[in-house]
């Protein structure tokens, strides 16, 4: 057999998040009509793309370290007759001269900016330095709804800790402090984090289902229920913020 399990084909974003919310998300961001955008830990950079594509004019860098997801970036960009306005680079994201920006985003991609566990405090302070007068930043963070139990805790990633996030009037509280007024403040609901988790899984388990003795199925099959174990135990506990962060004229 030849075949290979594949991954993350049913993704239109790396994340929780609906078109809706999306569609409003790049409204906001572009009718400020930025002239320059920064994506931190890119991905495939959806985001960034439907931002340069409302904003005629501007220009777009994404940064990330998986090249993988920069050549899934540089064919969509392609695609959509975006290639010319967009540069992406695999370099790490600590101490970046990329910006500033009149956008900058970073969506679930904190640990990007900072090495401190919880690094939210430091993720904000680097967003202000990268970030123009005027711009906007849109962040991405994780959030606890409630605190966790010690047995979620123990079903979640490796090492989870209590402490791994703040609530999400902590969060909102650690941005004012870094220099920024919250535009909108929203968070991922409970449809779209099924819709990302069950998506993140789709392709992978519909190939399992049809190739359980393939060399590469058990491994497959231990991922896939590991990672579907750590979700039911972060589920209705882990939020996701999508904060629209304006900075404070210095």
């Amino acid at each position: 057999m030849t075949d290979t399990p594949p991954r993350l084909g049913r993704l239109t974003f790396h994340s929780p998040l609906s078109e809706a919310r999306a569609a409003g998300i790049v409204q906001r961001l572009a009718a400020n009509r930025p002239r320059t955008v920064l994506d931190i830990g890119c991905g495939w950079a959806e985001l960034l793309l439907r931002v340069l594509a409302a904003v005629p004019d501007a220009k777009g860098t994404g940064v990330d370290i998986n090249g993988t997801d920069l050549e899934r970036a540089r064919r969509n960009a392609e695609a959509r007759g975006l290639a010319d306005r967009t540069e992406f680079v695999e370099e790490s994201a600590l101490g970046t001269r990329r910006g500033p920006a009149d956008v900058v985003l970073c969506v679930g991609s904190g640990q990007a900016l900072s090495t401190a566990e919880p690094g939210t405090a430091e993720v904000l302070r680097e967003l202000r330095r990268l970030v123009t007068d005027g711009g906007r930043v849109l962040l991405g963070e994780g959030f606890w709804q409630r605190p966790p139990t010690l047995t979620e805790l123990s079903g979640m990633w490796p090492g989870a800790r209590a402490d791994d996030h703040h609530d999400l009037a902590t969060v909102l509280d650690l941005a004012v402090q870094a220099g920024f007024r919250p535009e909108w403040t929203e968070t991922a609901g409970a449809g779209e984090w099924e819709e990302f988790e069950s998506a993140y899984q789709a392709d992978t388990e519909v190939w399992l289902a049809a190739h359980p003795d393939h060399p590469l199925a058990a491994e497959t099959r231990e991922r896939l229920d590991r990672h579907r174990g750590q979700w039911m135990h972060y589920r209705g506990v882990l939020g996701l913020a999508y904060l629209t962060l304006v900075p404070v004229v210095r």
